[in-house]
């Protein structure tokens, strides 16, 4: 329900008595031009062939855009996988394999495959995106399709680019925008926003914006409570998953697997799909102190300034500063098994992101050349606490380490003791460091012949410590009965890590990722066009690149030091990253080390020191204009990421059929479109499309298959082809003036070819993940002047997908439904201020824009419920 304060009620009389004098309609425009630098030089949309749409700050403000929700939900054939604030992968046209769990993004996370840009600056990064404040922003565009000549790696499948508005020397003026919502059954919402800019001479133009947002829950964390008796250890063969797929021999649990050391000879006599261990004391977890509603909140505060320096006739310098910290508790997913909006969480769920951005960018002319140099640095810290009780689902160890020794080790006997409560937790914090440097020069873009050229290099340095803490494993009895109860007795200290000092293992810390992954690349990059004559252009675009990742630190477990023994390998039970990969094909101090029963010794002798890339990828596109109103295209383009490293490497699953590798490679894409674009009936009316055909040869994914490895691990597991359509349309009838409609469609057909991989997770015929078929927006914005000289506006709009899947790996995949929301707005401004009321999600829908099912259990993300609310904005 709507909350009546005083505020909201003075901003409903007001737009009533808009609304109350209504006058003549507004006379009908053309459709606006909008300018983009999707080609690295200013040019209008339509007279580039490329496929790409922008928000403009007009659309954001309309649309109440703050975040990356909010502009995902209105770009057909983009999508998203993750669980909330600063924790999403992007994908454009389908093209997605998986999106990994944020607790090992930083040591197992694929590169993304779409880029990210804040204006000149690359900023994407595997499985944390910069979630960054939609504030004072130009324009956002999205390029589909790879725009690897241009943009480099991870702009395999597009790249999305926020354009931040720029200092303006025309003269002093400033924005402020403010809003309050509710949302039903939910918490409620404030935000507020401050702009100025200020010529401070002829010189020097300053320009800033401060931000602060509080979004309100809308998700309850309810009473549950667990035992590890339902862990994956003691699960059957044939036990149904919820998402359809079977438990495989392969898959069986250890302790319900006849013949294996530690089977429970009591079977499964009451058929619930778990082994029967009547002797056993299971405590339960219980989050009786943690029961909240509306428990995920979120805030945004930031700032950045902008100083724009005219150096000369011909040279100017922009240096710009970004600050933002984002605060988040509680879980962004729910359990759509309980009750609505609900999920039984066991820690207490918390993210701090914050991160500093200065950039630069200096251009002038050189002998007839445009000529810009930009460069970056980024640093973000980010320090969250996540909970991991659901990992007992899958993990075959997890009794291990919280159980008696007697539980688990029975010797054909069976088993006995008391196995402890399953509250894991993963507390993590992690920091990274981005350096970029681009130089590009540009011709004269009215000449025939037109070029783009330049050199980029970039280093990102993420240094990243998850340390895995199981609470139960401090009361378990061992087998040293000296060093009591526990696993953190006579720990040996941890080693080689970079977020770690070498000290012991805290308490019921069983496992910790601290490793430094580093991402140096280079690119030397052209376009080249031609006008063959006046309606006939060519392109031939070109990109050299160098790329080197590199994987260092530990990746350790504590069991081992329970027996209390020094060890030449104090990560004999974890993965000493350090040593594994540094060239010298010695591990361990030996020359030859069988890692893990399936690799030979001259597979140790050829391990990579880094995964390294190189190579040139092209692009051609032919452009036609048959009258000057209309733009014909077609393009051949190319598109790549890099690979990395694994930290299983040379694991294999039970039937020795399938090793996991030690480097995965780059997956490649070959693009081929046709695009149009068209101004129709006298400017009123646009209308952009493409039809593309997409190959993907050595899709990348992360696999989670505990058959095969306790831990994630990356392969270039299938080949796929994406196959779709899209177009935007923009309609201004001229038979209703101040009416404007503008709709977008997406359409995919998206398919694994070819698996790669022997493992059986990937089967050929399969859908790609997070590719709905179909996908569309429409709004219908109807503006007239009042009497009181008011513009009053009314603006209902609708969103929609069909469903996806959450994953190409079958035993990880989940459907993702597909939903359908509607909103409205009505307001009125002048030329100093606005103010409107909103409903987003009118019908309250519940809009699954991810699921996740990683742990043998639904996670669904929702988009926001039923909101109302105000906005206002005085222009000053």
């Amino acid at each position: 329900m709507f909350r009546k304060t005083k505020v909201n009620r003075a901003v409903v009389s007001v737009i009533a008595a808009g609304f109350a004098a209504t006058g003549a309609s507004l006379a009908s425009a053309q459709i606006e031009e909008v300018i983009v630098t999707a080609t690295k030089t200013s040019a209008s949309t339509q007279d580039i062939p490329i496929a790409v749409a922008a928000i403009t700050s007009e659309k954001l403000d309309q649309m109440g855009i703050s975040n990356f929700e909010d502009y995902l939900i209105q770009l057909p054939g983009v999508t998203a996988g993750g669980s909330g604030p600063g924790q999403n992968t992007i994908y454009i046209r389908g093209v997605a394999s998986t999106t990994p769990a944020i607790s090992i993004a930083g040591v197992a996370g694929l590169a993304p495959n779409v880029a990210f840009y804040l204006d000149e600056q690359p900023l994407a990064q595997p499985g944390r995106n910069l979630d960054v404040y939609a504030a004072d922003l130009n324009r956002v565009e999205v390029l589909a399709g790879p725009q690897g000549t241009l943009f480099g790696s991870s702009s395999q499948a597009g790249t999305v680019r926020l354009i931040t508005n720029k200092p303006d020397p025309s003269g002093a003026y400033g924005k402020l925008k403010m809003g309050f919502s509710t949302i039903t059954e939910g918490g409620d919402n404030s935000n507020f926003e401050a702009m100025y800019n200020l010529p401070v001479s002829d010189k020097v133009t300053l320009r800033g914006v401060v931000y602060s947002d509080d979004k309100g829950g809308y998700i309850d964390n309810v009473h549950g409570s667990r035992t590890v008796q339902e862990s994956a250890r003691f699960r059957v063969e044939g036990f149904m998953r919820s998402n359809g797929v079977p438990v495989s021999a392969n898959r069986t649990g250890f302790q319900a697997a006849p013949g294996n050391t530690h089977y429970d000879p009591a079977g499964d006599a009451d058929g619930d799909g778990y082994v029967d261990m009547p002797g056993v004391t299971f405590l339960a977890a219980d989050n009786t102190d943690l029961l909240e509603e509306d428990f995920n909140q979120s805030k945004y505060t930031g700032a950045r300034l902008s100083a724009l320096i005219s150096l000369s006739d011909d040279w100017d310098l922009l240096v710009s500063h970004t600050t933002q910290e984002l605060e988040a508790d509680g879980v962004f997913y729910a359990d759509p098994n309980l009750g609505d909006l609900e999920i039984q969480s066991y820690v207490d769920d918390s993210l701090e992101d914050e991160f500093d951005n200065t950039s630069w960018t200096l251009t002038g002319r050189v002998a007839g050349l445009d000529v810009v140099y930009t460069g970056a640095f980024t640093e973000r810290t980010s320090d969250q606490i996540i909970g991991y009780s659901d990992y007992m689902f899958v993990g075959q160890y997890l009794p291990y380490y919280i159980c008696d020794q007697d539980v688990t080790y029975t010797y054909g006997g069976a088993p006995t003791g008391t196995c402890y409560e399953p509250n894991m937790s993963a507390p993590s914090h992690s920091e990274t460091e981005v350096t970029t440097h681009e130089v590009r020069f540009t011709t004269d873009q009215d000449k025939r012949t037109r070029l783009t050229a330049g050199a980029f290099f970039s280093e990102t340095v993420l240094e990243e410590r998850v340390s895995f803490t199981y609470p139960g494993s401090i009361k378990a009895v061992g087998w040293v009965a000296a060093n009591g109860p526990g696993f953190s007795g006579s720990n040996l200290s941890y080693q080689d890590g970079f977020l770690s000092t070498n000290s012991f293992f805290a308490p019921g810390e069983i496992f910790r990722n601290d490793i430094q992954r580093t991402d140096d690349q280079m690119g030397i990059f052209g376009e080249l066009s031609y006008d063959i004559s006046d309606e006939l252009s060519v392109t031939i675009g070109a990109r050299y690149y160098d790329i080197e990742v590199d994987f260092d630190g530990s990746a350790n477990g504590s069991f081992y030091n329970f027996y209390g023994v020094d060890s030449a390998d104090a990560q004999v039970f974890g993965t000493n990253i350090a040593d594994l990969y540094d060239g010298d094909g010695v591990y361990g101090g030996e020359s030859c080390v069988i890692l893990r029963g399936a690799d030979t010794c001259t597979d140790v002798s050829q391990i990579p020191d880094k995964a390294t890339a190189d190579g040139t990828i092209l692009k051609f596109t032919a452009s036609y204009r048959p009258t000057e109103d209309m733009l014909l295209y077609a393009t051949m383009s190319e598109g790549f990421r890099a690979g990395f490293l694994n930290r299983p490497g040379g694991y294999v699953n039970r039937s020795k059929t399938y090793t996991v590798p030690f480097e995965f490679g780059t997956d490649d894409m070959m693009n081929y479109e046709f695009g149009w674009k068209a101004d129709m009936m006298d400017g009123r009316m646009r209308f952009n499309g493409s039809f593309f055909l997409a190959q993907i040869d050595g899709l990348q994914t992360t696999i989670f298959d505990p058959s095969i490895a306790n831990l994630f691990f990356s392969d270039n597991a299938a080949d796929a082809e994406v196959t779709g359509l899209e177009a935007d349309l923009i309609w201004a009838p001229e038979s209703v003036e101040g009416l404007t409609i503008s709709a977008g469609l997406s359409l995919l057909d998206t398919e694994i070819t070819k698996t790669l991989t022997s493992s059986g997770d990937v089967v050929a015929g399969d859908s790609l993940a997070f590719a709905p078929e179909r996908q569309a927006n429409i709004q219908a914005r109807y503006e007239w002047q009042t009497d009181s000289g008011m513009t009053a506006h009314i603006m209902p709009h609708l969103a929609h997908s069909a469903s996806s899947y959450s994953d190409i790996i079958r035993i990880n995949r989940d459907r993702i439904s597909g939903w359908t929301m509607l909103g409205l707005t009505a307001g009125v401004t002048t030329d100093t201020w606005g103010a409107e009321l909103y409903i987003d999600n009118l019908t309250d829908e519940r809009a699954e824009l991810a699921r996740n099912y990683i742990n043998d259990r639904e996670r669904v993300s929702y988009a926001r419920p039923r909101t109302m609310g105000v906005r206002m904005t005085y222009n000053f």
